[in-house]
């Protein structure tokens, strides 16, 4: 990158894109704002200027911020245009740029959420006892009747209305560190299990669920508690530091495994931890070890497309696939979790157009840019709806949370319902969800 460039932006990367446009009908920004600034060459172009010193980062940062950074665009272009690589290195010279204008205490505040709060286990399962206690109190059924829950933002309201049922403190402290295949049945893969940070806050069922079915699939589960957040949402706000510490201390308990995979069970952290080496270029021993990682890191649909899951108990229902964009388009895992949907018995498939388009959950975009967010969900349920589906099926707890508010802004919560991919062979399985 040469120096005569303004902010050290990716300017050498911008030149892979021709402008040739195949990635315009894959954005779904450009789809809902019907803006060039909105599209994926757009934003390249407009990289390309601040480098230049044509714009102003000023200028920059709502294109980017605007951006899903589902990376449908990758897969799309003819030329190979490293677009993740772009954006995230343009986010992070935004971030720079924002820290040195934001006020001492919104710099805190971002420091305490992002270092000390996805980071630490303790205090995320803090959260989720909270949310327990609102959820089993009653508290939750007497905020809604008395409308108490409008004192909150449109955004947080109504993802409030949506969050999962919490396991109890209880449950998620005693779950076991590790899980067995059954009975006399020698194990076909010893795995070590990625928890995620709020995955194993908020949905640990799903976590708990992924791990048993594993055990029944056959495979030897380990569950270490020194492992930490994979560093996606810090990733995606340009935070390339914290990012890289969090690599680093996962890499390192992990490594000291003797496991055939490290399986995860959420896209949008499965895409973080397979893309853990391009953290470390010009670093030979931690681009080697982070390498390493990489080759055993799976998506759980992977593991269990591999192994026979005891799949008795006929699920009745429709069945659509909301695919996670980060899995799609950065693992590029799109085949195991449609296999395991068509083993369930009583499962009457159907693709829903333009399949690979994005929900419009990206992390916590959909908290963030929430009624450019909604736009993208209501044309992601048209697609639903034409399906005549009365199951949703994801991979990813954004995803997930963000089609249960589909289903609730459709009206439909009583017919049709979103579940995790776990949950659904779970129940085929006779385990309790």
């Amino acid at each position: 990158m040469s120096h005569s460039h303004k902010h050290n932006l990716p300017y050498d990367e911008t030149f892979q894109c021709v402008q040739c446009g195949y990635c315009l009908p894959a954005c779904p920004t450009y789809l809902t704002m019907e803006r060039e600034t909105h599209s994926p060459r757009g934003r390249i172009n407009l990289v390309k200027m601040a480098a230049e010193g044509q714009l102003s980062l000023d200028e920059l940062e709502e294109p980017l911020d605007l951006c899903l950074g589902c990376r449908a665009c990758e897969t799309a272009c003819p030329s190979g245009v490293e677009y993740g690589k772009i954006l995230e290195g343009a986010r992070e010279v935004l971030a720079e740029h924002k820290q040195s204008r934001s006020s001492k205490p919104s710099r805190f505040a971002q420091d305490v959420v992002f270092q000390n709060v996805f980071p630490d286990s303790k205090k995320l399962q803090f959260a989720a006892d909270a949310i327990w206690l609102y959820q089993k109190s009653g508290l939750q059924g007497v905020a809604h009747k008395g409308k108490l829950n409008r004192v909150l933002p449109e955004n947080l309201r109504a993802f409030e209305e949506v969050l999962p049922e919490v396991s109890s403190p209880g449950e998620r402290r005693k779950r076991p560190a590790q899980f067995h295949p059954p009975a006399g049945q020698a194990p076909r893969y010893t795995v070590a299990f990625f928890t995620g940070c709020v995955m194993d806050a908020i949905f640990e069922k799903i976590n708990r669920l992924s791990m048993e079915l594993l055990a029944l699939a056959g495979c030897e589960v380990v569950v270490i508690s020194e492992q930490t957040c994979c560093g996606a949402l810090h990733a995606h706000a340009g935070r390339r530091d914290d990012t890289i510490g969090m690599a680093k201390r996962n890499i390192e308990v992990f490594e000291k495994l003797d496991v055939d995979f490290i399986v995860n069970n959420a896209g949008g952290c499965g895409a973080q931890l397979v893309e853990y080496h391009h953290l470390f270029h010009g670093d030979a021993e931690w681009e080697e070890r982070a390498k390493a990682f990489v080759a055993k890191t799976r998506d759980i649909s992977q593991v269990l497309a591999q192994c026979e899951l005891p799949l008795h108990k006929p699920v009745q229902a429709v069945v659509t696939y909301q695919r996670s964009c980060h899995m799609t388009n950065v693992q590029k895992v799109t085949k195991e979790p449609v296999d395991l949907i068509h083993k369930i018995p009583g499962v009457t498939y159907r693709e829903m157009a333009n399949p690979n388009m994005c929900c419009g959950s990206a992390g916590i975009y959909n908290v963030l840019h929430y009624d450019e967010s909604m736009e993208v969900l209501d044309a992601k349920m048209e697609t639903v709806r034409d399906t005549q589906a009365s199951v949703i099926v994801t991979t990813n707890p954004g995803c997930l949370l963000q089609m249960k508010l589909g289903v609730q802004r459709e009206g439909k919560a009583g017919e049709m319902r979103a579940v995790h991919l776990i949950e659904l062979l779970a129940e085929s399985c006779g385990l309790s969800v």
